[in-house]
């Protein structure tokens, strides 16, 4: 029977075209994939090679004032991108995973981003994770509105219900040939990817496959829910489309304008207009007052007096260093404010299975909100490393050639959040099982 029922299945021409269409699909958000993950690489390699001769060429221009040259010198951190992030680029496609900062202020820099064509921005990447949350649903719905409804308005249902021993084994029987056939892809697309995109057999990519095969169980569970209840076609039809918009589009919408209503970061532009006007308003100022403020920041750096001349790189990286100081409320303001729309967003997401998967997806790989903070934080520990490196040097008007600047490479952050098993997919089982047991018992009340 099960044999029979498969054959059928596969004998159509939609299910074959629907499958050929999603693989085809798939594939091509495989390739889009490796291309950015070849950007990824491609614009690391080209930081490592810029830095070694950035500092090459200001070296040998600036070879008698170490405070110029390090006005002009530039050092970048990487932010890790790790093989499944090519399944799912989430946010890494818009902020950067390159920071490549002087030791002036910090603040006036770390939002740097790279260009990018706003088209590009608008359309956005079909990686697989796109086509998995938004696509494989439609499959789903296509394969499964009408189970039942078709038998029954074709007349042939009596005939199921009088040869079969077990009717709902039977429908069973129908959904099991879709959950096979669809999973089948599935696994062949990411066994695909793994080969592809050099993608390692670990913990992360194990999670992603299933989160994935999650997934496409809750899209089956609302189909078998609907199923159960025994209407026609079109009236399936029409509330699987709409819960498809409702889930995937229409409350994304509505939860990202609460989050962005309930959290602004009006801090954005503070902060920014703060940094600026305390950094130029200090060449008004006294120079032993903005020393005075440096002095408490850096209590070690006490010894170095100011000079009596009209400019000295003690005041001026002071100056700068006051900059980013006296826009630190600010600055911490804007960090909270991201930080509690991340954790906003994950506690709402958790009652919500389709941005539930889109966000754990992203989280796996390290593409998401919280890994932009984690590498935002670990640009301002990158910085204040430089700056408490080359400050005494600055100050000691030590030589050029004295430095030993082959040791400053290109760093890398790589962020080592674990994945928590239970929160990625206790909500989806959860669901799943919800809705399975609702569907059956609307099949138990029926008497099927």
């Amino acid at each position: 029977m099960l044999v029979l029922l498969f054959k059928n299945f596969i004998r159509s021409r939609g299910t074959k075209i629907g499958l050929l269409f999603l693989f085809l699909i798939c594939f091509i958000s495989l390739l889009i994939g490796k291309q950015f993950q070849e950007k990824q690489a491609k614009n690391v390699q080209e930081a490592i090679l810029y830095q070694k001769e950035h500092i090459a060429k200001n070296v040998n221009f600036h070879q008698d004032d170490l405070g110029l040259l390090l006005y002009y010198l530039k050092f970048s951190l990487v932010n890790k991108s790790f093989p499944v992030n090519s399944l799912a680029i989430g946010q890494r496609d818009v902020n950067p995973s390159i920071q490549s900062v002087t030791i002036r202020g910090l603040e006036g820099q770390k939002y740097d981003a790279e260009l990018n064509n706003p088209n590009n921005l608008l359309l956005g990447n079909i990686d697989f994770s796109f086509v998995l949350i938004y696509l494989f649903p439609l499959l789903i719905i296509a394969f499964s509105y009408n189970l039942i409804s078709e038998e029954k308005e074709s007349g042939t249902w009596k005939i199921v219900v009088t040869q079969s021993q077990n009717t709902f084994l039977y429908i069973l029987k129908l959904f099991y040939i879709r959950i096979l056939s669809l999973t089948l892809l599935l696994t062949i697309v990411l066994a695909i990817a793994a080969f592809l995109l050099n993608i390692p057999l670990n913990i992360s990519f194990l999670t992603f496959y299933g989160i994935s095969v999650l997934y496409l169980l809750f899209w089956f569970a609302i189909c078998f829910f609907l199923v159960s209840l025994q209407m026609n076609s079109n009236f399936n039809a029409v509330i699987l489309l709409t819960t498809w918009l409702f889930l995937i589009i229409i409350l994304p919408a509505l939860i990202n304008t609460y989050i962005v209503n309930k959290y602004p970061i009006p801090e954005a532009l503070e902060l920014t207009v703060k940094q600026r006007n305390a950094y130029h308003e200090k060449w008004d100022m006294d120079k032993q007052e903005t020393l005075d403020k440096f002095y408490t920041h850096y209590p070690q750096f006490k010894n170095y007096l100011l000079p009596d001349k009209e400019f000295s790189w003690l005041w001026y990286y002071a100056m700068q260093q006051m900059g980013d100081d006296e826009s630190a409320k600010e600055s911490r303001d804007l960090e909270s404010k991201l930080e509690q729309r991340n954790q906003s967003s994950q506690q709402i997401t958790q009652f919500i299975p389709t941005l539930h998967a889109q966000m754990q997806l992203n989280e796996i790989a390290r593409a998401n909100l919280g890994n932009q903070l984690l590498f935002l934080k670990e640009t301002k520990q990158f910085h204040e490393k430089l700056r408490l490196h080359f400050y005494p040097k600055i100050f000691d008007d030590e030589a050029v050639n004295k430095q030993k600047w082959d040791n400053f490479k290109v760093e890398t952050f790589s962020d080592k959040s674990k994945i928590n098993l239970k929160k990625t997919f206790l909500p989806l089982i959860i669901f799943n099982f919800i809705l399975l047991f609702l569907g059956w018992l609307n099949f138990r009340r029926k008497n099927i």
